[in-house]
């Protein structure tokens, strides 16, 4: 029974080691997927902003991400900072979001012919560490290259509320999330229902990564469930041996003469 203990945990031991080499395998497809995506979508260059997603259009998920290029002015004086967000060092800044006004995106006006007017577009400029460091945005006519991301429900933020920015003489108002349905009362509207992570930035401001789904582009679920089958192999091997002693302890306790009735033959002719 030790000599089989062993073989089992051996067998154990090869089946776990094999689970966790395929969910290994499970992330590391998942990363090589999403690099070679974003490989793609750098070959194809940005699309048109109005080619992907209108305005007041609901915004599909798998658009996380999706370079953009927009034209259109930056509305100054209704920037905001965003509170409590990570920075490229990971340190916890601000991101500075100015409504762009936009004139051309891709698609010549015609995706928001039907709608009040020109709609605005959420742009994430940049990322400061304190609020003296925003600067104002470029004035005129600017094309803004940049990565889609998906609004942030208004439970999410709180309402804009006025802080000072520095000992100037200037105060961005400060948000606590990228709520657009909230944002839309101040900027007005029309209002795409994603915002753009510029990924052009200069100046002062620290260049924030392209979006990602979250958990990335997802674990490769048929290695995961090779996995799942390893371990349940290897659980398997250990139960076995587990009965083969319960067996072999009860068998023990049955033992007796052939004629004894706890062997359970007692009343056979002998021979």
């Amino acid at each position: 029974m030790i000599v089989l203990l062993l073989v089992f945990l051996l067998a154990a031991g090869g089946c776990g080691w094999l689970g966790k080499w395929q969910l290994d395998r499970a992330f590391e497809r998942a990363e090589l997927a999403a690099a070679q995506e974003a490989r793609e979508q750098a070959a194809a260059g940005p699309a048109g902003l109005g080619e992907v997603l209108e305005p007041q259009a609901s915004f599909p998920g798998e658009l996380v991400g999706r370079q953009v290029e927009v034209t259109g002015e930056f509305e100054a004086h209704r920037q905001v900072l965003v509170a409590g967000r990570a920075g490229p060092s990971g340190e916890v800044g601000y991101l500075v979001l100015t409504p762009l006004r936009v004139s051309d995106d891709g698609t010549g006006g015609e995706s928001w012919a039907e709608l009040s007017g020109a709609p605005v577009l959420a742009v994430v400029r940049g990322w400061v560490d304190e609020p003296g460091a925003a600067d104002d945005p470029p004035s005129g006519e600017v094309t803004v290259t940049g990565w889609l991301q998906a609004g942030e429900a208004a439970s999410e933020a709180a309402a804009i509320e006025a802080e000072p920015a520095a000992a100037g003489s200037d105060a961005w108002p400060v948000v606590h999330g990228i709520a657009l349905g909230a944002l839309v009362q101040e900027w007005g509207g029309p209002i795409y229902s994603a915002y753009v992570v510029d990924s052009e930035t200069e100046g002062a401001l620290g260049q924030l990564p392209r979006p990602m789904i979250d958990g990335g582009t997802g674990v490769n679920l048929q290695n995961a469930f090779y996995a799942l089958q390893w371990w349940v192999f290897g659980g398997f091997a250990v139960a076995l041996w587990v009965r083969l002693v319960r067996d072999e302890m009860a068998g023990g306790r049955r033992g007796g003469g052939p004629t004894d009735p706890d062997t359970g033959i007692a009343g056979l002719p002998a021979t």
